[in-house]
């Protein structure tokens, strides 16, 4: 999506603050590979800008443990879910990812719900948060609602998210730069890095 594209559905502008972000990385994981491999430089180029500029990356991956923890997700998606330990649960093998970055496991669309996220993001003093990753109009967008309500700024990528359709992702877009997020991507970083 060029920059273009995504300027008629803000509201407002702001750069993200490097001492004071994270990056979140959403799901990129073999399950998604055919929705996340076209923004897989894109996603790269933004984990690596935020590396240089210090900010703390976070991953995650989605898996099910056990029926326990399902939740409406089994019913939703007729039974079709991530089960832990099997190939789909696994981060696609391009994804420049480092042994010591930090993976919170979930099982639902948010990040945030019954995992330590939020915890790990106050202990280092983390007061905004980049959303990336797939898929843009379910675990990206409510981790990105979730994050907004429980007081983070949120800055949400044009370039690095990715879904099923151009139509759910612009939605998405759409909703996020009306009332939850400001948009970015991989030139807007590289900009808002360059001049910290």
């Amino acid at each position: 999506m060029s920059s273009s594209t995504f300027n008629e559905f803000e509201t407002r502008k702001r750069h993200p603050d490097p001492k004071s972000a994270a990056l979140l990385v959403i799901d990129v994981q073999n399950y998604f590979t055919s929705i996340a491999k076209p923004i897989l430089p894109a996603l790269n180029t933004t984990i690596n800008l935020c590396r240089r500029a210090s900010v703390p990356v976070f991953f995650t991956r989605h898996c099910h443990k056990s029926q326990s923890d399902y939740g409406m997700l089994h019913e939703w998606w007729d039974g079709e879910i991530i089960h832990d330990g099997t190939p789909d649960s696994q981060f696609i093998p391009d994804l420049d990812r480092r042994e010591s970055d930090s993976v919170i496991l979930k099982n639902t669309y948010s990040a945030f719900r019954d995992t330590d996220l939020e915890e790990k993001l106050l202990e280092i003093g983390v007061k905004e948060v980049i959303v990336t990753g797939v898929m843009t109009n379910l675990c990206c967008e409510t981790t990105a609602r979730d994050a907004f309500v429980r007081g983070f700024r949120v800055f949400f990528s044009t370039d690095a998210t990715a879904t099923s359709s151009a139509e759910l992702h612009q939605a998405t877009l759409k909703n996020m730069a009306y009332g939850f997020a400001y948009l970015v991507d991989c030139n807007r970083l590289q900009q808002a890095f360059s001049n910290s």
